[in-house]
């Protein structure tokens, strides 16, 4: 574990597990979460021999609490701060959530030989918020809820999200686990609560749709059909239509959180997407 600083001081905080010489993944967590959000997949492919990577993003986790450059732009430019620092080559890129905008913005910017593969779960990409390009999209109201709800009283938010429908939690017959549901809490609220609302404009109004169509390596997007918080009709189903070399896995019954909940069933399709 370490920290490397950007060019504006902020320090991101990282783990970096295995053998210098493994093929590495990296991986990019959702909001308002941290590194810790892949722990199931830190583990399995540390076991398979992998370099596993992951960092909180800035204002998340244990990342600097940062008031400015809390947007796609910025995040990005620290993915390579990262990749430099660590000097990777032919890394494989995983994103959840907002994480994977941050996969599709940095993979569609990266320097040459940076990234062997890229995967998105439950991504934001193209883009959330509804508007005359994008009627399908969510309206803008619903992000203005988040953030009033952030503003207002975001440790209560923070349990009302996961033990709803990020796990699909409030669907009938659900096996709750009270465990998720305060680690997802735990982990919103190690970070810091400005760079936490200004992501909400960053992952619902950020335009991937240059970013998908830049991208020259393989894509492998997985999303569940009953993903409440990213709705497939309005991501994936479209991203997919805008990827070079993209593969489209759609997971009947599945949940935004489902890395979490169906580990088992993910980490052995990515494994297959790995090794492929």
């Amino acid at each position: 574990m370490g920290t490397i600083k950007t060019r504006d001081g902020a320090e991101i905080f990282y783990k970096d597990w295995g053998p210098r010489e493994a093929q590495a993944i990296v991986f990019h967590h959702g909001w308002p979460l941290s590194a810790d959000d892949w722990d199931s997949q830190m583990l399995f492919f540390l076991s398979k021999g992998y370099r596993v990577i992951a960092h909180d993003r800035r204002g998340h986790g244990r990342s600097t609490q940062t008031a400015t450059g809390n947007e796609m732009d910025t995040y990005a430019e620290d993915v390579k701060a990262l990749a430099a620092a660590l000097d990777l080559k032919g890394a494989i890129h995983v994103g959840h959530s907002t994480g994977g905008g941050e996969v599709a913005r940095y993979v569609a910017r990266a320097e040459p030989g940076r990234v062997r593969k890229a995967v998105l779960i439950g991504a934001v990409p193209p883009v959330m918020v509804r508007s005359d390009r994008n009627p399908g999209g969510l309206p803008l109201e619903v992000f203005d809820g988040f953030r009033a709800q952030v503003a207002a009283n975001r440790a209560q938010f923070y349990r009302d999200v996961p033990a709803g429908p990020f796990y699909g939690f409030n669907r009938p017959g659900a096996a709750v686990s009270q465990g998720v549901i305060d680690n997802w809490w735990r982990q919103g609220m190690m970070g810091g609560i400005k760079a936490q609302y200004d992501c909400i404009k960053a992952f619902s109004e950020t335009d991937f749709t240059e970013d998908l169509k830049a991208i020259g390596v393989p894509v492998f997007l997985m999303h569940g059909d009953d993903d409440q918080i990213v709705p497939i009709a309005d991501s994936a189903l479209l991203g997919i239509k805008l990827l070079k070399q993209g593969t489209l896995k759609v997971y009947e019954g599945f949940d935004h959180g489902m890395a979490t909940t169906r580990a088992d069933v993910i980490n052995a399709d990515l494994l297959a997407f790995f090794q492929d």
